[in-house]
């Protein structure tokens, strides 16, 4: 199973963020250009908690990571309840394989806010990172108790018991998945690959035939077509 749908679940609340602090999809050179703006309002308002939220921002977009979390650190400086300041700076460690430190903010935004979704796929997917796996499918338990509704929940959940091999549940929360968005090809797929690996070959080939009837294309089909013939 590809981790890129878990890691998406994750990621997703980034940009719906940008989109808050009114950050739109831009060129590299653009966002740069941006970048030099911010600096200037910055050097006028030093202590700005918005304009450092936003020169962040960019420097996320630009992965540049190590000025992202030097923002996210001023802000903490002046406010260290700021729990924007604290998620994006677990984020940024993330990337920077910082793992304990991102441990760190996520927990301390759990700490604030039990219910915090994206903090707790966050410190999963850290702990996955950290190779404790076990422990990241005990927080995506306690996601889904807590957002029984969550799609992202679901699909955590989903990726990590495929890695792990638990088969069953996982066929479970693809179901789930599916429930919530039914026209999501990818999710079917990730469902249809479960039921392959469960031996369940004639409920994957409808699963299949469904999709290639929806105009899905043919070549992302057949490595799954071949599958079912061995």
């Amino acid at each position: 199973m590809d981790s890129r749908l878990y890691q998406k679940s994750i990621i997703l609340a980034i940009g719906c963020w940008l989109l808050t602090v009114g950050m739109q999809a831009q060129t590299n050179e653009q966002w740069r250009d941006s970048l030099n703006v911010i600096n200037q309002k910055i050097a006028t308002s030093p202590y700005s908690t918005d304009l450092h939220l936003r020169k962040a921002a960019i420097n996320l977009e630009l992965q540049q990571w190590e000025y992202a979390i030097d923002e996210y650190k001023t802000i903490l400086r002046h406010d260290e309840n700021n729990l924007t300041a604290l998620f994006y700076r677990a984020y940024a460690y993330t990337h920077t394989r910082q793992y304990s430190l991102a441990k760190n903010d996520y927990n301390d935004i759990l700490l604030k806010v039990p219910t915090h979704l994206e903090a707790r796929l966050g410190l999963s997917y850290v702990y996955q990172l950290m190779g404790k796996r076990n422990d990241a499918l005990d927080l995506l338990n306690i996601v889904v108790e807590q957002h029984p509704d969550s799609v992202a929940g679901y699909v955590a959940r989903a990726s990590l018991e495929t890695d792990m091999q638990r088969y069953d549940t996982a066929l479970y929360d693809w179901e789930e998945v599916i429930k919530r968005e039914p026209d999501h090809t990818d999710y079917r797929l990730s469902y249809i690959d479960v039921l392959i690996r469960l031996g369940r070959n004639e409920v994957a080939r409808r699963e299949l035939d469904k999709l290639a009837g929806r105009g899905v294309n043919q070549g992302v089909l057949r490595d799954f077509y071949k599958k079912l013939k061995k």
